[in-house]
Formats: structure tokens, sequence, C-alpha cells
């Protein structure tokens, strides 16, 4: 009997922000995958390692966290005065799909320095030592992205003292502007209220602020669903009537948005939205041990990503914190002690993090023109990764 060899395709490993993923140039994948479709999900989903029953990805390049389950596919730029096309692809870990609904904001960083790596930027637009500023189309959400890179010696400079609560050694700063982070073309507030009433089954009705910025969100009191807004992964994760009330959530949320036309449709639509609850500000100790102080942040937020609590804060969950946070009325506006701001600090399960955007409301609608954060990224492994040749 025989059985296909396993077949090279040139990827490379990186971090960027809180997050991995496994990156590759479109025209390096095979011809059938250079296409949207089952061919390419196939092969993203055995590179990762999934679908796996054991929820390991012991077979592939996944972590087996929605942090660590994601691939990157960049291109030429599609868009004019870009650099490079960015495509997201969420991989699911026990089940044979991949959720192409949103972004992934802490790889956005990465996604910067792979286009100058990579030879998307000009080499006359890449300084010597400075900033290499990197304009980035976000496909998924047809979004541009600026990502501002640190060079040094004609290169991207990875290594530097910049430290991100949720990563464990420090690196180079690399700040990543959101532009017009309103996701989608929809408006911003899909209800058109900054807070809804928003029905639950078995939970009756919760007050809710349903945002499209960075990636659709939904944003509760924690106090409303029994919680402080100190918790960790595993007062969470370990609850599996805590996890059901959150998909429930979630599924109901995502109606409501019109993000689904019908609840069962959520199942396949894991990536968005996300859920989130936020709290005033309180002193707790952060998942390395860290104490973080309630006088040092403005508001506490917990976020979940594929049906699990995050470890920190995902990058475009961290968006949408900081443009509802910009705008009056919204829960996360209040929870931060109301008023107009152009920036928080929010304490989250792996530390803090400061994130700032801009605001403004137009003949009844509200608008960002951009969101700003810091991150860092920084290539991991490059070479080739194999998968058995009748994968797709």
């Amino acid at each position: 009997m025989s059985f296909p060899k396993q077949i090279k395709i040139p990827a490379t490993y990186m971090r960027g922000g809180t997050s991995k993923g496994v990156f590759f140039r479109l025209k390096d994948l095979p011809e059938a995958c250079q296409v949207p479709g089952e061919a390419r999900d196939k092969l993203l989903l055995r590179v990762i390692g999934s679908p796996d029953p054991y929820q390991k990805q012991i077979d592939g390049l996944g972590n087996a966290t929605s942090s660590t389950s994601k691939s990157v596919i960049l291109a030429e730029p599609t868009q004019p005065d870009h650099d490079v096309d960015y495509l997201f692809g969420q991989v699911s870990i026990d089940k044979p799909f991949v959720d192409w609904s949103g972004n992934c904001g802490n790889l956005t960083a990465a996604v910067g320095a792979f286009a100058i790596h990579g030879g998307f930027v000009p080499k006359e637009r890449i300084p010597e030592n400075g900033i290499c500023t990197v304009r980035i189309w976000q496909a998924n959400i047809r979004k541009t992205i600026v990502a501002h890179v640190p060079m040094t010696d004609g290169e991207v400079q990875e290594t530097g003292d910049f430290e991100l609560d949720g990563v464990t050694f420090p690196a180079a700063e690399i700040q990543v502007e959101f532009m017009d982070p309103a996701d989608g073309d929809g408006a911003m507030f899909p209800t058109g209220n900054v807070v809804d009433d928003l029905d639950v089954p078995g939970l009756g009705t919760l007050q809710a602020t349903m945002i499209n910025a960075g990636i659709p969100t939904i944003f509760l009191n924690a106090e409303d669903i029994g919680y402080r807004g100190t918790e960790l992964q595993d007062d969470i994760n370990s609850d599996p009537k805590a996890l059901e009330m959150f998909e429930t959530i979630r599924a109901h949320g995502a109606l409501k948005m019109g993000l689904i036309a019908d609840l069962a449709e959520a199942a396949s639509r894991q990536h968005t939205p996300k859920v989130a609850f936020v709290a005033e500000p309180k002193d707790y100790q952060a998942s390395s041990g860290k104490q973080i102080r309630g006088d040092d942040v403005n508001l506490l937020v917990r976020a979940l990503s594929m049906g699990k609590l995050h470890h920190a804060m995902m990058g475009t969950a961290a968006v949408a914190i900081a443009t509802a946070s910009a705008i009056p009325g919204t829960l996360v506006n209040l929870a931060a002690g109301g008023g107009d701001r152009k920036h928080v600090t929010f304490g989250h399960p792996s530390g803090t993090l400061r994130v700032g955007a801009e605001a403004q409301e137009i003949n009844g609608q509200w608008s960002a023109t951009k969101a700003i954060m810091s991150r860092s990224a920084r290539i991991i492994m490059e070479g080739q990764v194999r998968v058995p040749g009748d994968t797709f």
C-alpha cells in the first residue's frame, strides 16, 4: 500500500502582539490554494493541526488556543497607495473550518514587519534607521491599517525594551493605527443605539453595547452576569455552564447586530462577534502574579475568543474598547467613568493595556477616524512547512 509524500510550502512562524500565526505569501501556496475555497481551508487546517478532537493540535503548528490557531496570507496590494494585502484566517481547533469573517489586530504588527522582510515595501521607502511606515490593506474587513515599524541598519528591529502584558519577553515597539475602524460597511452601532436591551433566554434582558469597530463586539456589564471583571482564564474556561452562557449571549447578539440571519448560523461563525464584559477599576492579581492596582487603570475588561476567555486581549477587541470608550454613554465609557475620552488604560487577565481612539458624531451617527495601540512582533522560525500531499 502506497501513501502520498509530504509536500513543502515556504512559511514563516511569527508572533504578533499576544498572538502567533503561520504566515504565507500567496504566490508560495500550491496553485489550488491560491484562491478561496475548500482546498485552501484544508491546507491551513492541516498546517495548524485541526480539526483535533483532543484539542491539542499536536500534529500541527497550532498551540490549542484561539491566540495561536491562526493563519495569514499576504499578497501584492490590490488597492492604490498600499504596500500589501493581508488576509487572516482563524482556524478552528476542534472543528473542520476556517473563519474568514474578521481581522486579527495582534498579528497586524507582524504583518507590517513581514511586509518589509518579504519585499512588499519598496526599498526606497525603507529607511536605514528610523521608522518605516507600512500601509496594509486588511482584506477580510476591507480597511486600511498603518504599522510604524522600527528599522536599524536597514533591517526590522525586533528586539527592544517595550513590554507588553501577556508576552513574556520585551521587544521593539510597533505602533499600529486602525484607520476608520468601524468593521465592514454598516453603521458602527448596527442597532442605532449605544446601549441596547438584549433578550437572552435563561438570562432575561441584559444591557449591551454592540459595536462594529475593529471587530464586531458585544459589551456587557460584569455584574449583570455575575462577575466582577477581575476573572482569570480558569475562572471561566473551567466552567462549562459559563461558556454555554456566553455562547448563547454571542448568538443572540449576532442576530440583533444583523451578522447572522438565523441563530443556527452562529455555530459556523465562531470568530465574530466577540463577547466582552466590563467593570469599574478594582485591585486584582494578573495571571503572571503581577499586582494590578485599580488606581492605575480606567476600567477592567475581559473578552472571549473562539468560545474561551482570552489570556490577555485581542487586538481587534482592543480597538473596539478604544472606540467605545471614546463615545459617551456606551457601557465601556461608563465603566471608565464617563465623559469625553481620547484614550483609556484597561486591565485584562495578563495585565494592562493603553489604547486610544478618535470618534465624532455627525448627523446623529457616530464614526471613528482611527484607533491606536502599540504592539511588538518577531519572527520565531522561517523555512518550509510540510503537509501530506493528499491534504487538499
